[in-house]
This record gives structure tokens, C-alpha cells and sequence, in this order.
């Protein structure tokens, strides 16, 4: 209720037909002017209703020319805004000869749906116009259907959402206040309030601030002559006396509504009463600060960060710089942009395609394919080939693509210990775990799960599903070092995902939707000769095209068209998918007991 609300005087069909009376009522209320339109009804009986419709013989009476109307719309203008409540083909006849003149029309709910109505409103120019519509009786998903057909096909300046409906009488439980919430959570329409109670009841006077208090910007009231009888619409309508009283409210609480939102009183009591997230527990240089897990809220004596604040910093990617006790309050220095890493695990060694490697897709070896992408990723510091210290490993630095990417070698057997020390020459803080036998792996699933990662907090995130081969694990070097201690040997940790996602109660897991686009049923991952195969006819499709840069929305929207060559490797299967011995053991070893 800050701002200056508009009001609309709905005329409605008080006039009876009369155009003396209608002509005196638009004159009654010549005094307001400024944030006022005054609303009006055209229509004809044959395009509004047949003639076996029981108020079809009112709306002859109610009828005016063109002619007649065109004399009310310009004396109306002297001082209001101009609106068209439309029914009919009639009432878009009206709007057509009056369109410079027109501020607005209005659509009430029952004719939301009529086609006719709109093809003959597309062919006029609205583009000035504000546009009401109402929507009583219309669920939440069908008013954002209606309102963006209605701007989709007419194009209005702006589109006003009106609640109200009129009955006979119209209760105050029916007025619409309980839509007012909802609708500005929904929408950022502005909205209109039609309330339709008795005219002589209070009610009718106050109602209009309880809907401005609560957030409406516009409110309607129908209205008529007061020292004459007045046939039609007379139930929910105000004499100018009561609207003179309405707007005497109205304005007494606009004063009071234009105080300062916040004043010194409230903000010296909220800081000495707030409760502030402080530190669960420890919370450890390179964590992410979990809301759920790792905070609770107290009254400090200490300052501090608020959890949208603490939320806001970790989405620029950044980590706590130094340990944090229990009851510690966080602030802004106590962060520090995370130094993140991709590394890419490979060995010459492999059972079932031998030095797979080093297999060329295209001009390059696999592991340099799947490089190459690996650097496309965005945020990133180092790209890492992280292979073993064995001789015939070393071989591999030759595979590398690009001199930027570090050639890493590490424990042969504990891959996990291998990836803690690349971590820690390197001082990487958050790692994006790739194996070389991914080579379409792609920067829009990379930032997708980074952002993920770090708006969450989480010690690990990964995508639930998508095409084998291109998901990734995105985890922090704190949380890995944490597991690592528990296993001093770490085998089998080559499928380093089950020591994340079997040990719950020791790592915030992150699993996360990606975008349906990924979620396919092929297999993108390098085992079998097959598999190579189906890499090489996809590579020679693009790179016949012309198209060396293609990415995995390339490569999958290729696959959905060609499905003879996702099924070159399509019957193949994976090992720790599948057998149920090898599930068992990474089962028992992996397991934090």
C-alpha cells in the first residue's frame, strides 16, 4: 500500500439503458482524477447471447449506438482513464472506433476462452493498452496458460490479474482475500481487487484496505447515482457519498503506509536479538559449510555472516580458509576462492581393450580426446593426468594434448592416495574426478555439477543418471583425506565412488537431476573394441561435416537420430553393474566400519 494504489470505478449496467443516468454518474465522480479509470460495459444482445437467454431482453435494454457510446467514452476522458469490459464482438466494435481513447479492457473469467472473442481482438493494435483479466474459478496452472495465451496472441502493454466474482449477495468469506498470497507468490502481475459485497455495508468500505495491506495494487468498486432508483448492479455498489468515504480510508492509511520500512528502533532490536548460523561442529580448512549438517543458529556475542550471506559466498566457488570450531561465528575472510582441479585417472594397463589409451579416435589417443575436453571445463586451474609411477605409465606423459595439463605420477595400486598427492602439489581444494576412458565428457555437465556442489555445500555431488561415460564427481580434497584415513590401504580404489557414496554418515552426498538431455541410454565409455568402433563412426560423422568441435549435446542428438550406431555397443554391459561377486567385495571393502 506504499505506492499510490490505482482505482478503477466499475459503471457496470447501473444506467439501466439510461444514457441521462449514465452521463450524471460519470459527471457524480469528475472530482477524482490522477490514479482513476472509470470502466464500462458495451454490448448487444445478438453477439452476447440467443435469444432464449433469460436476460437476453435485458440486454436490449441495456443497449446503446456507437454513436451513443462514443459521446459517453469522451466525456468520461475529460477526467479518468478509459476501460472496456469486453463480452462480445459489439464491445470490440466499440473498442475499435475508440481505440486512441481506450487506457485498458478487462476480461472477465467466463469469457477467458472465448476464440472468437480474441481472433477479432488480434487484428487490433493493443499494444498500448493494459489488459485485465480475471480469473475467478481458474486453477493456479491454468491462469499462467491464459495469461500467456492472452500475451502471446494480443500483445497488451501490461497484464493485470483481478480477483472477484459477482453474486448475489456476494459473501465476505467469497471477496477473494485468501488469492491475494498465493497470487503474489505466483505472479508478479500487478493485481486487481474486486470485492462485489453490499454497497451499504461496512464491509464493502474497509475490505479494500485489508487488500491493499496485503499487497493489491488495484482496486475496483462499482458504483451509482444515490438520489434516483437504480435497476441493475445496485447489489455491490457504492453512492458517491460511500465512495467518498472509501477514499477518505483509503488515503488515511496511505499516510500512515509512507513511514520507512525499517526504522533505527527495529534494526538496533534485531541485532541485538538475531540468531546467526554458528558451527555445529569442527569444520575443516577446504570444507564447504553444509546449512543442514554443519550449522545451527544462536544468539552470539560474536559478528557474523547470515546463511544467505554464507550461501551467496560459496556460489562464487569458495571454501572456508582455516578450521573452524564449535560455536564459531563465519565471516566474509573466512573464505577464499577454491582452487579446483580436474584429474584424469589412466593406466597403460587394461584388461579388456589393451593400452585403450592410447587407442586413436580420430587423429587422437583416447586419453587425449578425453584431454582435450577436460580443458574446455570452465573454473578450473589445473587439468592433471594422474597415471602411476610404473615405467611402462611414463609413457603416457607423451599423451597429454596440451603442455598445460600436468603430467602427475602416483601410487600404482591406491588410486585414492594417488589423487591425494597430486591434490597436495598441486593445493587443489575441490577435485572433478574424470577416468580416461571418458572421452566426451563436457564442460556443461562440469558447471552444472559445480554449481551444484558448491550452492549446496556438499563434500560430494554427483548426477543421478545420464549417458555411461559422461557424468562426473565433483568432491572436496578435505572429505577425501577424511576416507583416506580410514583405509591406510585403500583397494580396489580405482572405483573410488563407492568409497564416497557407501559411507553416508561420513559425507555430505550431493545427488542431483541433471538436464534431460543426458539422459540417455548409451554407452560413451571406452572397454571394448566395440566401443571404439562406435567412437570412430561418430568422430568421422562430425569431422565429415566439418564440425571438429562438437560437444556432447552434438554427440547425443547425433546418437538419437542413428540408432544403429548406438547399438554397436549397445548389448554391452558394466562390470560393477553386473556382477554381483565384485559388488560384494567393493561392498565389504569400501565400507567404513
Amino acid at each position: 500500500m506504499k505506492n499510490q494504489p490505482y482505482i478503477l470505478i466499475e459503471l457496470a449496467n447501473t444506467h439501466g439503458g439510461d444514457l441521462t443516468y449514465l452521463h450524471d454518474l460519470i459527471r457524480a465522480f469528475d472530482s477524482y482524477q490522477g490514479s482513476f479509470g472509470m470502466k464500462f460495459q458495451p454490448l448487444s444482445p445478438e453477439t452476447l447471447a440467443t435469444p432464449d437467454f433469460e436476460w437476453y431482453k435485458v440486454y436490449q435494454d441495456l443497449y446503446f449506438t456507437p454513436n451513443q457510446w462514443r459521446e459517453t467514452l469522451e466525456l468520461a476522458k475529460e477526467t479518468k482513464d478509459i476501460w472496456l469490459d469486453l463480452f462480445d464482438a459489439y464491445g470490440v466494435q466499440i473498442l475499435r472506433e475508440n481505440l486512441p481513447n481506450i487506457h485498458g479492457i478487462k476480461f472477465q473469467s467466463s469469457v477467458l476462452f472465448n476464440t472468437e472473442l480474441m481472433e477479432l481482438l488480434s487484428s487490433l493494435d493493443l499494444s498500448h493498452c493494459q489488459l485485465i483479466v480475471n480469473i475467478a474459478a481458474q486453477e493456479i496452472e491454468q491462469i499462467k496458460e491464459r495469461i500467456s495465451y492472452v500475451q502471446e496472441t494480443l500483445q497488451p502493454k501490461e497484464i493485470w490479474v483481478e480477483i472477484g466474482f459477482q453474486s448475489y449477495p456476494t459473501e465476505l468469506q467469497d471477496s477473494g482475500l485468501s488469492k491475494i498470497h498465493t497470487l503474489r507468490e505466483t505472479f508478479t502481475n500487478p493485481i486487481v481487487f474486486a470485492d462485489h459485497l453490499d454497497g451499504t455495508s461496512d464491509d464493502a468500505l474497509y475490505i479494500p484496505l485489508f487488500a491493499l495491506h496485503q499487497g493489491v495494487n488495484v482496486i475496483e468498486k462499482h458504483v451509482m447515482l444515490g438520489d434516483r432508483e437504480t435497476k441493475y448492479d445496485h447489489f455491490s455498489s457504492l453512492t458517491p457519498e460511500r465512495f467518498a468515504l472509501m477514499m477518505e480510508k483509503i488515503n488515511a492509511y496511505q499516510q500512515a503506509y509512507t513511514q520507512p520500512f525499517i526504522n533505527e528502533r527495529e534494526q538496533n532490536y534485531l541485532a541485538k536479538t538475531l540468531m546467526i548460523p554458528v558451527a555445529k561442529n569442527v569444520l575443516n580448512a577446504g570444507d564447504l559449510v553444509h546449512p543442514h549438517s554443519d550449522l545451527f543458529f544462536r544468539r552470539s556475542g560474536k559478528p557474523g555472516l547470515t546463511l544467505p550471506e554464507i550461501q551467496a559466498i560459496q556460489k562464487e566457488f569458495k571454501v572456508l580458509t582455516s578450521d573452524k570450531k564449535p560455536y564459531d561465528t563465519l565471516q566474509t575472510s573466512d573464505f577464499r576462492r577454491a582452487k579446483i582441479g580436474v584429474i584424469v585417472a589412466c593406466r597403460m594397463k587394461s584388461s579388456r581393450l589393451k593400452e585403450k589409451a592410447i587407442l586413436p579416435i580420430g587423429e587422437l589417443s583416447s586419453v587425449a580426446f578425453c584431454l582435450k575436453h577436460a580443458l574446455q571445463f570452465k573454473h578450473i586451474d589445473h587439468v592433471v593426468l594422474a597415471t602411476s609411477s610404473l615405467e611402462q605409465d611414463a609413457a603416457l606423459e607423451e599423451e597429454k594434448f596440451a603442455a598445460e595439463v600436468v603430467f602427475f605420477q602416483g601410487d600404482p595400486e591406491d588410486v585414492m592416495a594417488r589423487y591425494i598427492s597430486a591434490c597436495d602439489e598441486l593445493k587443489l581444494d575441490v577435485v572433478v574426478r574424470v577416468t580416461a576412458d571418458m572421452p566426451f565428457i563436457d564442460n556443461e555437465i562440469c558447471e552444472f555439477l559445480l554449481n551444484e556442489h558448491f550452492t549446496s555445500g556438499a563434500d560430494y555431488t554427483v548426477g543421478k543418471d545420464s549417458a555411461v561415460g559422461v557424468n562426473l564427481e565433483i568432491f572436496n580434497v578435505s572429505v577425501l583425506k577424511r576416507i583416506k584415513s580410514h583405509f591406510p590401504s585403500a583397494e580396489l580404489s580405482e572405483y573410488m565412488t563407492w568409497y564416497f557414496q557407501n559411507n553416508p554418515e561420513h559425507v555430505k552426498i550431493h545427488k542431483v537431476d541433471l538436464p534431460e538431455i543426458f539422459i540417455r541410454p548409451y554407452r560413451l565409455t571406452l572397454d571394448y573394441e566395440e566401443d571404439l568402433t562406435m567412437f570412430n563412426h561418430i568422430h568421422s560423422h562430425f569431422i565429415s561435416q566439418n564440425k571438429p568441435d562438437y560437444n556432447l549435446r552434438d554427440v547425443i542428438a547425433y546418437l538419437d537420430q542413428h540408432p544403429e550406431i548406438a547399438a554397436i555397443n549397445g548389448n554391452l554391459t558394466l562390470r560393477y553393474k553386473t556382477d554381483q561377486s565384485l559388488i560384494d567385495l567393493l561392498n565389504e571393502k569400501t565400507k567404513i566400519q
